[in-house]
């Protein structure tokens, strides 16, 4: 098993790429903790890791709440003794179709970038303390172009995590934390989604897509489980697209 004995907190964990996530990381020996906004879902997660075998808990997070955060971490050392993981996973979709709009500007900045700066400060003192960890953030295609389907705030806020993952990385390498992002295109739309759920521009979005498919979720995942793991143990500050080779074009 690729996570045996190690302990991961998934963030964003009661859907999609993080259901996933959180489910294969418990496959692969890890006692995970699944954190989200979402009660009933998050928790419906948990049973079905339970009844596959793994062990996990709930705990619900605003990834916006330094004092949510501080909670998660006390919490997870107090009932499985240490943080070996961590996946930044929760965000919120940006496409507004008010270019313009302030609010999903500081929504944008305050989820999607601040959350995982939050993310990262409460986990980084325990891993610094037992000399070793993974951190995974979830960024995007959109943190190296420029699209017309999203807010440019979205833009700005994966720009932030891809650049934040490099600042940590080098930062905390001495320390045995290894930090990277990962960085989806076109996925099945998020529940947030609003102009890229339109299948008229997910359809132009795809023609741009040299495999000619949306992603799967379970592609993100695997991804994420290679860069927890001890298999990637001299990979650090690495970016890694999973977009059907959008970024190649």
């Amino acid at each position: 098993m690729r996570l045996k004995d190690k302990v991961a907190i998934v963030t964003g964990a009661a859907s999609g790429m993080g259901t996933s996530t959180a489910k294969l990381f418990a496959a692969e020996g890890a006692r995970v903790v699944v954190a989200d906004l979402l009660e009933a879902e998050g928790e419906a997660v948990v049973a079905e890791i339970g009844a596959a075998g793994g062990e996990a808990r709930f705990q619900k997070l605003d990834v916006t709440s330094e004092a949510a955060w501080e909670s998660l971490v006390a919490d997870t050392i107090a009932a499985f003794g240490q943080v070996d993981v961590l996946v930044n996973n929760a965000g919120v979709s940006g496409s507004d179709p008010d270019r313009l709009s302030m609010s999903t500007w500081d929504e944008q900045m305050n989820v999607n970038a601040k959350g995982v700066f939050l993310g990262m400060r409460a986990v980084v003192p325990a891993m610094q303390q037992a000399g070793r960890g993974s951190i995974v953030n979830i960024s995007s295609i959109s943190g190296f172009v420029g699209q017309k389907f999203v807010h440019m705030g979205y833009n700005a806020a994966k720009g932030a995590v891809r650049l934040a993952t490099k600042a940590a990385a080098v930062q905390f390498a001495g320390d045995g934390i290894r930090v990277n992002s990962v960085h989806p295109g076109v996925m099945p739309a998020m529940r947030t989604s609003q102009m890229t759920a339109d299948p008229e521009v997910r359809r132009k979005m795809l023609a741009a897509i040299p495999m000619e498919r949306e992603g799967r979720v379970e592609e993100v995942a695997y991804t994420n489980l290679f860069l927890a793991s001890d298999e990637a143990s001299y990979i650090t500050g690495i970016e890694v697209p999973v977009d059907g080779g959008y970024l190649a074009m």
